[in-house]
């Protein structure tokens, strides 16, 4: 084969893999709206010679003519270089102009490609970083030129060795001076819309045409958009509108899953978009206040109704929408809690029982079990308590209206939730199982004084006479009822809390049907111990008088009752606390702290 013959065919197999990079980032609607011209021209002198693209402040890529690469790494290196333009590194100007430097330069191509990384065209070089450091193009440049330019960075562009951003000026007469900022800031918003119109299944392409949205989906919008207080709870809302589903459940206009972070819409209810608004923003103060939790051991029917009284006067007063007809409002429970107003609803227990709520008459629209623990990785109850006080900061700082003091009371105590049982359960330990504290004195030198004989120090020491060691007693529930979880969860708390104290061994008593004294255990092997007999209910008062009446139990330790709640009444005549599995309660009033173990 002839030279020139082989020169031809490398030529065609570069401009084949160019064109395919092309037309790759052409199909990504925001990069397409930055308007730029390619120069791939074998005269070009300012087409990179290690390289594969450089841009210049006119809006031209220039690429290099001959090389051969893969189509993905010539969409990725557009792409960097069309960023460029779009981040405003290179703004058109018709006066010469310093050329950015080394620092510069690396920041700017570091930013492009930490976008890259969420935003993918192509695919990047291999020799490139997986991760970047975080702050904009300034912040980085002026921290090298203090620290020094790591070499991982000094040459992450598209013109190899060389800077990839060049400043000229501009050289199209009559031909207005484009501002490619705003058009990829335009191209990108119009493009994550999209996205959520298919995620949602309004359309089902990028460029294809948007399924005219239904009112419920209309009114989530305008939360999410226009109402700073439920806008972030709405974007975290799924709404499901189903009339089989609606039908299988009773649900008459609407009902929210808290756990699900649902919304059951009936769709055969025909309301306006103002009706709507009032619904969703109903069934999400329902969530996002935890109104399932808090019910407790009242009626849930009763406290759902009272809830119901509660929202509706709250939204009546904010002007949310617009209430259905129908709906429980009394202008009469204005400024009451939901608790309170459970108190007053159940004298007439027979007309409340016939009032509806909008999942129906005589049902409640707050569907599933309180809130729990995390499931799949997201904190349901942090996601509600920080959507309601993030939505409430921007809501007072935008000035956007009027909310009533109940509401943002409620709002603000969700702000600061109560501390965890294991740290509750450290500062009982802290109170009641102190630890032996050593004496300082100058009698006994520190052993660090021999590196500094010149500065005296106290040693730390206990005293050689007999000192009580601290304990405590365990009665712990062993019945076949017991939730492993729970053992395993409070035991290991135990266990570190009393090993952090010094404390050598706690007297554990184990109940079922009857008591098991096990004697004194060493902390650590509580856990090793407990075997669960599963012989019906539990009595755990025989316990308790076992250590009360013990001569070699401290009469001064306290005690830790460990049980799932079905028990028989306790009566302790000693400190003591209680730890049960979170949503149960005591069968009596404890008179000591009650630790909730998640």
């Amino acid at each position: 084969m002839k030279r020139e013959d082989r020169d031809k065919k490398k030529r065609d197999l570069a401009a084949e893999a160019f064109e395919s990079g092309r037309l790759a980032l052409r199909g990504n609607p925001a990069l397409a709206a930055v308007d730029f011209d390619i120069c791939r021209r074998e005269e070009c002198t300012m087409a990179p010679r290690d390289g594969l693209v450089r841009a210049d402040s006119n809006g031209t890529l220039h690429a290099h003519p001959t090389r051969i690469a893969d189509p993905a790494a010539w969409a990725w290196s557009l792409a960097h270089a069309a960023l460029h333009l779009g981040f405003g590194h290179l703004p058109a100007s018709p006066r010469e102009r310093a050329q950015p430097d080394r620092y510069d330069l690396a920041a700017r191509c570091m930013v492009v490609n930490r976008f890259l990384l969420t935003f993918p065209v192509g695919r990047a070089p291999d020799e490139l970083p997986s991760s970047y450091p975080g702050g904009d193009e300034e912040q980085l440049a002026a921290r090298w030129r203090r620290s020094g330019l790591p070499a991982a960075y000094e040459h992450c562009g598209t013109a190899g060795t060389a800077a990839d951003q060049v400043l000229v000026r501009w050289t199209w007469s009559g031909r207005q001076m484009p501002d490619w900022p705003l058009a990829f800031a335009t191209a990108l918003t119009r493009t994550v819309s999209a996205a959520m119109d298919m995620a949602g299944g309004r359309r089902d392409s990028l460029g294809g045409e948007v399924a005219p949205r239904r009112p419920w989906e209309r009114a989530l919008s305008w939360f999410v958009s226009s109402y700073p207080l439920l806008g972030g709870l709405a974007a975290g809302i799924k709404l499901v509108a189903d009339a089989e589903l609606a039908r299988a459940h009773g649900i008459s206009i609407a009902a929210v899953n808290a756990e699900a972070g649902e919304i059951y819409i009936n769709p055969l209810r025909r309301y306006e978009d103002e009706e709507w608004r009032f619904v969703l923003a109903h069934e999400m103060l329902h969530a996002a206040l935890r109104h399932g939790d808090r019910c407790g051991t009242r009626d849930p029917y009763l406290f759902n109704v009272a809830c119901d009284y509660v929202i509706n006067g709250w939204l009546r007063e904010m002007q949310v929408g617009t209430m259905p007809e129908g709906l429980l409002f009394d202008a009469e429970l204005a400024g009451l809690s939901a608790e309170e107003v459970y108190d007053r609803i159940t004298v007439d227990l027979r007309r409340m029982r016939r009032l509806a709520t909008l999942r129906g008459k005589g049902l409640g629209d707050i569907l599933g079990a309180p809130l729990g623990p995390p499931c799949d990785y997201v904190d349901l109850d942090g996601f509600y308590r920080r959507g309601l006080a993030q939505g409430l900061d921007l809501h007072q700082r935008q000035e956007r209206g009027f909310l009533p003091g109940g509401l943002v009371e409620e709002i603000r105590a969700l702000s600061h939730p109560p501390l965890p049982w294991d740290a509750r359960l450290a500062r009982w330990f802290d109170e009641f199982v102190p630890r032996p504290e050593p004496v300082r004195t100058y009698a006994r030198p520190a052993r660090r004084q021999a590196s500094t004989p010149d500065i005296p120090r106290a040693g730390r020491w206990f005293p050689p006479e007999e000192i009580a060691r601290c304990t405590f007693g365990v009665v712990l529930d062993t019945s076949g009822s017991m939730d492993r979880t729970l053992l395993g969860k409070a035991l290991g708390a135990i266990a570190s809390y009393a090993e952090a104290r010094d404390v050598p061994a706690a007297r554990v008593v184990f109940c079922d049907a009857a008591a098991h004294d096990a004697g004194y255990l060493p902390v650590t092997e509580i856990a090793g111990r407990v075997r669960v007999h599963g012989r019906g209910g539990t009595v755990l008062q025989p316990g308790i008088d076992l250590l009360h009446r013990a001569d070699d139990f401290p009469p001064g330790a306290p005690l830790l009752v460990i049980t799932d709640g079905w028990c028989d009444v306790l009566r302790v005549r000693r400190d003591h606390a209680y730890l049960i599995p979170q949503g149960r309660r005591l069968p009596f009033t404890a008179r000591g702290p009650v630790f909730r173990v998640r």
